[in-house]
């Protein structure tokens, strides 16, 4: 063989080697990464002809794979669908899959290794395959009271079981139709997607756990649990003063509406918490010290990074904290403190349940296409924030909230509720942001808790979110016979 063609030999041998080595990393290395790509629609166009199992709350779907005459086999459906929208996502032809319908793909498809014996039993007996069900925790009651209770607003509801981390209500508002975007008809999905797109926010957008917002007076429950850990009891009288020029600035902080705490320019802390003073809470932060402030927070979650549940939670964050001017700005939930929703929640439910925080989960079980399950959620601590004492004295303090103070408005005849408003700045151009957080149930047993949150409201948190948060509460309790 001469040179020339001895070259372009070695030249078609190595280009082979290449073509082989690639298409055995793209069908062993990247196979899992290219099949959960919810771009890669000829998965999904495969995954139509089979049933994709159904995703169920209290026994009943609230997303469900019927049969057509389509060249699909199967479509993908909703009932009650801006419901349960948040949650859901959607499982569209065109634009892949989001929320449980993403997390919870290996099993909705019947892919997961779980249900490998199936598969298996599936090819003998030549029954169609079927994917796996995905019970989730949330309550029909609460879910509907969140989305009724929102009406729309630009907004968001979490509610808990405090005793086990369950996730009983996730409503992101404004909704939106998956239904639409799960059709056989892509201009159909391409045309309403783009509906969608401009819309501010985006209702695709699950901002009970993707959002992050100053939590304003909400953040005072992580500065008063500080306080008590550090000796301070509900009745430790605070400096409450009408104005507090920030240390090192000549620029002047004052309580809400310029308002006066206390005509003696001190108070009780459960009265300081009460009213939400921030004179109080802004100089007791700095009294306290950032290391303080700061190992409260992530104690109960803050700064601790994001986590799947199974839906991913982005990071809450107290933020840079710059000299103590910045400290006593952070220590009323302002400056560079942003929280989710989720975050918020979490903080009201360990309070609530003696100071232990569970881990939050939205999925109760998988189930294997014949109902027998494959994988049961088991309720996990996630910490303990703050000791059984210093729980029950912010039980107190946050009872005061609701019965005397800035909360009344979450009160519910015959059962003991707790709370903490938030009234959170924004932009001169733009409505503060409202919180409430809180938890409601028997005397001495708190069975829910709850954030919300209404993006530029006009008013407060106890005007516009705690009437939200108690319609939850209220509706979760009265479906549960108070139990």
């Amino acid at each position: 063989m001469n040179s020339p063609l001895r070259k372009v030999a070695i030249s078609v041998l190595v280009l082979f080697t290449l073509l082989i080595l690639n298409a055995n990393y793209i069908q062993v290395v990247r196979s899992s990464e290219l099949r959960a790509n919810p771009s890669n629609t000829r998965i999904l166009a495969e995954e139509y002809d089979r049933e994709r199992g159904a995703i169920v709350v209290a026994g009943n779907p609230v997303a469900q794979s019927v049969a057509t005459d389509d060249t699909l086999t199967y479509l993908r459906q909703y009932p009650n669908a801006e419901v349960y929208s948040t949650v859901t996502g959607y499982y569209s032809l065109v634009y892949g899959n989001s929320g449980i319908e993403r997390a919870e793909n290996d099993i909705l498809s019947g892919s997961d290794d779980r249900l490998a014996f199936r598969r298996i039993a599936d090819l003998f007996t030549g029954r169609d395959p079927s994917g796996g069900n995905v019970e989730l925790t949330l309550d029909p009651a609460a879910q509907q009271a969140a989305f009724d209770a929102l009406g729309g607003v630009d907004g968001a509801v979490v509610a808990l079981d405090p005793r086990t981390g369950a996730v009983l209500a996730m409503v992101s508002s404004p909704g939106y139709d998956p239904n639409q975007l799960s059709s056989h008809d892509p201009a159909a999905i391409r045309a309403y997607s783009d509906q969608l797109s401009t819309m501010d926010p985006d209702p695709r957008t699950n901002a009970t756990i993707s959002e992050r917002h100053s939590p304003g007076s909400v953040f005072k429950l992580i500065t008063s649990a500080a306080a008590l850990q550090d000796g301070y009891t509900p009745d430790t009288v605070v400096p409450a003063p009408q104005q507090y020029v920030l240390p090192g600035t000549s620029r002047p902080l004052n309580n809400y509406n310029g308002e006066s705490c206390a005509a003696s320019g001190e108070q009780p802390l459960i009265d300081a918490l009460t009213i939400s003073c921030n004179t109080a809470f802004a100089e007791l932060g700095v009294d306290l010290g950032e290391d303080r402030i700061r190992a409260t927070a992530e104690a109960f979650g803050i700064d601790q990074g994001q986590f799947d549940m199974p839906l991913t939670v982005a990071e809450s964050t107290v933020g840079d904290i710059d000299g103590d001017a910045q400290l006593a700005v952070a220590s009323i939930g302002q400056q560079n403190v942003q929280i989710t929703p989720l975050q918020g929640a979490m903080i009201a439910a360990a309070i609530a349940n003696d100071g232990t925080l569970m881990t939050p989960y939205l999925v109760d079980q998988l189930q294997a296409p014949d109902l027998s399950v494959v994988d049961q959620t088991e309720p996990t601590e996630m910490g303990q924030p703050v000791s059984a004492e210093v729980a029950g004295q912010l039980q107190q303090m946050m009872v005061s909230v609701v019965e005397n103070g800035s909360g009344r408005r979450a009160q519910i005849d015959g059962y003991t509720v707790g709370g903490k408003t938030g009234t959170a700045q924004t932009t001169a151009e733009d409505d503060d942001n409202q919180w409430f957080v809180g938890y409601a149930g028997p005397d001495g047993d708190p069975q829910i808790a709850v954030a919300v949150f209404i993006q530029g409201g006009q008013g407060t948190g106890g005007d516009l979110s705690a009437p939200v948060a108690q319609q939850v509460m209220s509706a979760y309790l009265a479906a549960r016979g108070g139990n």
